[in-house]
């Protein structure tokens, strides 16, 4: 009688990706409701206000602008430590593929543009700055193309170069790698809103899904190759 049976190699040595995940997303988030929170009902600038508006922002909130950019360059950390422990599990359960190397350079620069948008932020707050409207509304421009397009763009090359290889060797369940496609597809849109403001909503629909994907991929993945043997029973 042949029998078989699942055999786990070693286990690979990594953070936990899904705790890592959830840390990234707590620290982002964290920084948003720093700028949801401020008093008077004021809401942070959108990319169709006007300068005014911009600079009487900063210049009103400095301190809730100061929290979300300390809380926000900090989330960059876990989401590179993330990056680079998913493509290291990835090869380590034998993926070769480029996927990998793609899924590093995304999420990479996704982790590099979550902490230049906090450092641009961290600017803005400086006493003083937001006195100039114009300067104000040209940092603003340059922290909404680094945090925003800047950011989900590299976020679905990352989604997409681990979702690939998962879905094709079938390491975790198969809605979690469809559902990282999906969102990658829609940052690879938010692309289109540097050149159409309207194209921004794409950028929200990549990240806070994106966290969602992060989560549940970090937990899913295997830490050990699985290979099946036989055993031979007379």
């Amino acid at each position: 009688m042949t029998q078989e049976m699942e055999v786990r190699g070693p286990r690979h040595p990594s953070p936990n990706l899904g705790i890592l995940a959830i840390i990234f997303m707590v620290l982002f988030c964290a920084g948003l409701y720093a700028i949801a929170r401020t008093s008077g009902g004021a809401h942070f600038p959108r990319p169709w206000d006007s300068a005014q508006t911009m600079a009487a922002y900063f210049q009103l909130h400095p301190g809730a602008v100061l929290l979300c950019a300390f809380l926000q360059f900090g989330a960059a950390v876990p989401l590179g430590i993330f990056t680079a422990g998913i493509v290291s599990r990835l090869q380590f359960l034998g993926v070769r593929a480029a996927g990998a190397t793609i899924a590093l350079y995304g999420g990479l620069a996704a982790s590099l543009a979550t902490s230049c948008g906090g450092i641009l932020l961290w600017v803005m707050a400086r006493p003083g700055i937001a006195d100039d409207v114009q300067l104000t509304r040209a940092l603003y421009y340059l922290d909404f193309g680094v945090a925003g397009p800047g950011y989900s763009v590299p976020l679905a090359l990352l989604m997409a170069g681990v979702s690939v290889p998962l879905l094709f060797y079938r390491y975790v369940p198969k809605w979690i790698a469809v559902f990282g496609l999906v969102v990658a597809g829609l940052g690879v849109l938010s692309w289109f809103s540097i050149e159409f403001l309207p194209a921004t909503f794409f950028i929200p629909l990549t990240r806070f899904p994106g966290f969602v994907w992060m989560i549940a991929v970090g937990f899913a993945m295997p830490k050990a190759a699985r290979s099946s043997a036989r055993q031979t029973a007379t």
